[in-house]
């Protein structure tokens, strides 16, 4: 059996390499999507229920949407356009928004809010229907925002596994569509006339002033750079401990011993020495 068309037949291959290079899934895995209706968790559904059929191995698949009780919700329709595929689906009414209303300040965006009690769901969930891996529809444009996000307003050097331990070991979390651009996924779930449900949530529609930034940042740079999202995802891929700052890799005591002799001519080095002002000391003699 073919791809249907050239777009499914990109996603499908990309979808593929981010199974195999970071072990995604087995054979005799149950996994369960988490089913939104936005157009990345039915491009993750579509395209792995694709792959089911022709992979060398077996898994079955069952879909899950959490409802987080604002009204206008069209659960109904996610419900329908899996019943007409055959896709196992499942669904829970649950009262996140009112905790949020209730718990929020009135200018913070509930979004991370919001994905972390809708994780503890799925959490719940994954039990109750034996998954043995739970899929979430991030892009990769997902992952080089949240990298920048990080890096640019939370001082941090971080973005999102693709392969996810749970810390309770309970759950392993993954996202094949790490290496699907946003764009592709829109186009894939449109193309394969699956129903895009937006989120009812009030603020829902505006992004944070933040990720506004760093979207237009990304923009700006593709057009001078078109690959620079690879660029950015690959770096991801490519990190080098030894050329950061974060003592907790690099403690004084290793960069010492990487030194050499050289240090031990200062007479003054402790296993707790900050390097760098002796190395400043020694240059200055």
């Amino acid at each position: 059996m073919g791809y249907r068309t050239p777009l499914e037949t990109r996603i499908a291959k990309k979808t593929t390499r981010a199974i195999v290079d970071f072990n995604l899934i087995e054979d005799g895995d149950r996994v369960m999507v988490g089913l939104s209706g936005g157009k990345d968790s039915w491009a993750l559904l579509q395209v792995l229920d694709v792959l089911r059929q022709r992979a060398p191995i077996s898994f079955s698949l069952v879909a899950v949407n959490v409802d987080s009780g604002y009204d206008g919700y069209q659960h109904q329709q996610i419900a329908d356009a899996c019943a007409a595929r055959g896709w196992e689906f499942h669904h829970q009414s649950t009262s996140i928004g009112a905790v949020i209303d209730d718990k929020l300040a009135a200018d913070a965006t509930p979004c991370s809010l919001c994905a972390r009690l809708r994780r503890g769901v799925l959490y719940r969930w994954a039990g109750k229907v034996g998954a043995t891996k739970i899929a979430l529809g991030h892009h990769l444009d997902d992952f080089v925002e949240t990298l920048l996000l990080n890096l640019l307003f939370a001082g941090a050097l971080k973005a999102m596994p693709a392969r996810l331990v749970s810390d309770s070991q309970a759950h392993i979390v993954i996202r094949p569509l790490v290496y699907v651009t946003e764009a592709e996924a829109r186009a894939y779930a449109n193309e394969s006339e699956l129903p895009i449900i937006g989120c009812c949530c009030p603020a829902c529609g505006d992004l944070s002033l933040q990720r506004q930034r760093v979207k237009r940042l990304i923009m700006e740079l593709e057009r001078e750079h078109p690959n620079v999202k690879a660029s950015m995802l690959k770096a991801l891929g490519n990190v080098m401990p030894r050329h950061l700052l974060d003592r907790r890799l690099n403690p004084a005591r290793d960069l010492a011993a990487a030194a050499g002799g050289e240090l031990d001519l200062l007479g003054e080095l402790s296993t707790d020495a900050p390097i760098i002002p002796l190395l400043m000391h020694r240059a200055a003699r």
